[in-house]
């Protein structure tokens, strides 16, 4: 790859600038590609963004950028996309910063105040070379900025029409994913946290597999179908949400379970639901919804006999176990309700026994 140093000033970059979903964020008149398919979404905070701004203002230098050399005369942001959009949104009036006391957007400058901004000499490596020198030079040179996630690297391999359509539903902020299933799905669209969900879930944890199989594809109207059909079953089984809904591996459930007609009986489920949220017993409530699926207890984290009851038992045993008859310290030994807890028993010193472990692993089955 051949690169090149050289200074841009500001106002040549903000010339023509665009910022649109539909057909993406270009400047430098119109020459300039600023978020090219393998980049990720703008994920600066607003803290970030403003000292941006506050560094040009005081003439200190932002780091180097780097822009791809097209054969057509146009180029393509490497790297610097965070840092350039901060600034063409402040010219462009899109946010205010904290001057001098005041809150001022770009417009509200002196002249003088402007000129500096606009003729702020911006330093840039021009690089020329293929698209694999592009891919695997924007790996390197983002390793020592704000990490790039799993599925961000992922978008930069397998970049196509399929990702493109693909983003429109996942990637952006407000999109449909992020309006069907906010309360359901942890992350943010723009860091891919929800494509990389609905990936791996339509591709049971075969991420890279499936995006190299549909990289050319016109669109991802499947991979949306599927999404919307998850979340559908999900809102049938449990019809009630609860804030510990947030986070589940939902696909994950749908995959396995969605042709045991859990989602005909959701009143039945939510009923269960309701009396699992008002037992004491059950220690974690985001596993109820996978104890309602698979009506395995682990799920529910029941309550545990403490150290208290333990002793107290064994003192009331006289560390004999009831069932092999032999004496154990209480080391050797472990609490084990007697009336179990799918039988209405409950975690106290009444319904406990100490056993030795081979008699509690005996009754346990395992």
């Amino acid at each position: 790859m051949k690169i090149r140093l050289q200074r841009i000033k500001i106002k040549d970059v903000f010339n023509g600038y665009k910022n649109s979903n539909e057909d993406g964020v270009v400047g430098f008149g119109g020459n300039l590609n600023i978020r090219p398919k393998y980049q990720r979404e703008f994920v600066y905070d607003d803290r970030k963004r403003n000292e941006v701004i506050a560094t040009v203002q005081k003439d200190f230098p932002l780091n180097v950028m780097y822009w791809i050399d097209n054969e057509d005369g146009t180029f393509e942001l490497l790297d610097g996309q965070q840092r350039t959009i901060s600034i063409c949104e402040y010219l462009d009036n899109k946010f205010s910063i904290l001057k001098d006391g005041n809150r001022k957007k770009f417009h509200n400058l002196t002249e003088t105040e402007k000129e500096q901004i606009l003729n702020y000499e911006l330093m840039i490596y021009f690089c020329e070379g293929n698209d694999k020198e592009k891919l695997d030079w924007f790996k390197i040179i983002n390793i020592a900025g704000e990490k790039l996630t799993a599925q961000e690297l992922r978008n930069a391999v397998y970049t196509g029409s399929w990702l493109t359509d693909a983003k429109v539903y996942f990637s952006k902020n407000n999109c449909v994913a992020w309006n069907l299933a906010k309360n359901y799905l942890n992350g943010v669209p723009i860091r891919q946290d929800y494509l990389e969900s609905a990936i791996s879930w339509i591709s049971n944890g075969n991420i890279e597999e499936y995006m190299s199989d549909h990289q050319h594809d016109a669109n991802a109207k499947e991979l949306w179908r599927y999404f919307e059909d998850v979340m559908e079953w999900v809102q049938g089984v449990f019809p009630k949400y609860r804030k510990e809904m947030k986070g589940l591996p939902w696909g994950e459930f749908y995959n396995e379970f969605k042709d045991q007609g859990f989602e005909k009986i959701g009143e039945e489920n939510e009923r269960r639901v309701s009396e699992l949220y008002k037992d004491n017993e059950v220690t974690k409530k985001s596993g109820i919804y996978q104890y309602i699926l698979t009506d395995n207890e682990k799920y529910l984290s029941l309550r545990v006999f403490d150290d208290d009851i333990k002793s107290q038992v064994y003192e009331r045993q006289n560390g004999i176990c009831p069932m092999c008859r032999e004496h154990y310290t209480i080391e050797e030994m472990e609490a084990d309700h007697i009336n179990p807890w799918s039988k209405g028993g409950k975690t106290v010193a009444e319904n406990c026994q100490m056993l030795c472990k081979d008699c509690n692993r005996r009754k346990s089955g395992i």
